[in-house]
């Protein structure tokens, strides 16, 4: 199959990929681990559950020998640390399985779970996938699915929720924009290397998007992308996220593979109407007769894959002050978030507070939810408008 045209990054303006938050939190694989994961990487197929039935049995070093013996002759060797030094020239990390940075969601995926996450951005992944909602819908979309898209990724970024696309044309990009347009971050998931700009009318975006927040693959550096690696990509898409809500999709539509898999993985599956005549509406109308849930704003998806009790929003007067009904562990996360308007990291917050990161990221969540704080990317500051009641 002829793989669609890349072309790779300009790298002029990268940074070191140590400087990052998964970089400094002490939860990396020792080097002989990682570069294991790199070579694996570079010859597993995504979606091959022979590969990964393989390696859940005999761990990484042994399935890696057992593999590369049988690639075709003539075919070199994959070279894991090559492949983690020039991530490291380009600004583009390495998340394996194990780390502090890996998202274990994605453990629900099984023998088809990535071996490995390439990712391009300065966040964590980790934080950004805790609340996270998945939106998705057709490429050749309507104006109506344009804008629904956008309003919806603007208002789930203010309520401090991140959305996660396939940085595709039409809705995907829609809803990046979104997000991207209030200052929040998105995360894209890409079906070829975090070094490679397609589709290549979209180049803006992706810098925008590994500007703001992250891309993210596990397919290795200079990967293209085909048409089975698309479907491959979904997975991800929804097995990272709460939930998935398909905006616009014919009945036969990628979207809809990213809704099965969010079924198949017990995430919520939720979709938007659309006309009756319109043939953009009909894969969503059909899920919505299996089962999907209908949503027409971000509160109701929010009702779908918030936290019971931990989602609900502050009441306005409050004459009983929010501070005083905060659990310890909740004020001990408060009162460390310095008085700075750019806040402060989850990392610098563990160290102030001597909590967990999990604990930390809970309670900050929780705060957000009250309106107590702000996240800023992958840093958290007080809000200033709740200073009265706080």
């Amino acid at each position: 199959m002829n793989e669609p045209e890349t072309e790779p990054f300009d790298t002029h303006d990268t940074h070191d990929a140590d400087d990052t938050p998964d970089a400094h939190d002490g939860g990396l694989l020792p080097e002989r681990e990682r570069v294991l994961w790199a070579a694996l990487g570079r010859i597993v197929e995504p979606g091959d559950e022979r590969a990964g039935e393989l390696i859940d049995e005999w761990g990484p070093e042994e399935a890696l020998a057992r593999l590369t013996r049988a690639l075709p002759a003539g075919v070199a060797a994959p070279d894991g640390a090559r492949e983690i030094a020039h991530g490291a020239l380009i600004g583009a990390r390495l998340i394996c399985r194990g780390e502090a940075g890996w998202p274990t969601q994605l453990d629900d995926l099984g023998s088809v779970r990535p071996v490995a996450l390439w990712v391009r951005g300065r966040a964590s992944l980790r934080v950004l996938a805790v609340r996270s909602v998945a939106v998705v819908g057709a490429r050749a979309c309507t104006g109506y699915g344009q804008r629904l898209a956008a309003d919806l990724s603007v208002s789930l970024t203010e309520r401090g929720w991140t959305v996660c696309s396939g940085a595709a044309y039409g809705i995907d990009a829609a809803a990046h924009r979104g997000a991207l347009v209030v200052g929040g971050p998105t995360v894209g998931v890409l079906a070829c290397g975090v070094d490679q700009v397609y589709p290549r009318a979209n180049e803006q975006l992706l810098r925008r998007i590994a500007e703001q927040g992250l891309l993210l693959s596990e397919l290795p550096l200079g990967a293209h992308p085909n048409r089975p690696r698309f479907l491959q990509r979904n997975r991800i898409i929804a097995a990272l996220t709460r939930g998935t809500v398909v905006i616009e999709a014919a009945r036969r539509s990628g979207s809809l593979n990213t809704a099965r898999w969010a079924g198949d993985l017990c995430r919520q599956v939720m979709a938007t109407p659309g006309p009756a005549t319109s043939s953009l509406s009909a894969g969503t109308h059909e899920l919505i007769r299996r089962g999907a849930v209908l949503v027409a704003d971000a509160g109701e998806v929010v009702e779908q894959v918030g936290g019971i009790g931990t989602d609900l929003a502050a009441t306005p007067e409050g004459r009983e002050r929010l501070r005083d009904a905060l659990a310890p562990e909740t004020l001990r996360v408060l009162e460390s978030l310095p008085a700075s308007t750019r806040g402060g990291s989850v990392e610098s917050l563990v160290q102030r507070c001597l909590l967990g990161p999990d604990v930390v990221l809970r309670r900050l969540y929780e705060l957000l939810s009250l309106g107590l704080v702000e996240r800023l990317g992958a840093h958290w500051r007080l809000n200033p408008a709740c200073k009265g009641t706080s």
